[in-house]
């Protein structure tokens, strides 16, 4: 639970606008989402690794689903590092940009 004066309080009114603060809390709420996942795609993974050697080393299955989720890990990855919001800027531009 926050306390109503805490140290939280005083960072939101330091670095601008509710909208800036929320859209900072969302990129860190999808970082933390992000470390779960690789954590998991670890875990599991090497579950499934394990359970192939137990089986006799055979075709290499798990292979499929490192490789699948794998690549749904990669695009999350690019959201979360790389993709960014549209902002009001960008909006201005583009409507500069007709006008010329």
């Amino acid at each position: 639970m926050v306390e109503p004066h805490a140290p939280q309080d005083s960072v939101k009114s330091s670095t601008g606008t509710d909208r800036e603060w929320e859209r900072a809390r969302s990129a860190v709420e999808r970082k933390h989402k992000l470390r779960g996942d690789i954590f998991a795609y670890v875990v599991i993974n090497l579950a499934l690794v394990v359970a192939w050697a137990a089986t006799g080393f055979g075709s290499f299955w798990p292979g499929w689903v490192m490789g699948i989720w794998g690549t749904f890990l990669v695009l999350d990855m690019w959201t979360v590092f790389y993709r960014r919001p549209v902002t009001d800027d960008d909006i201005r531009r583009e409507l500069h940009s007709r006008q010329s």
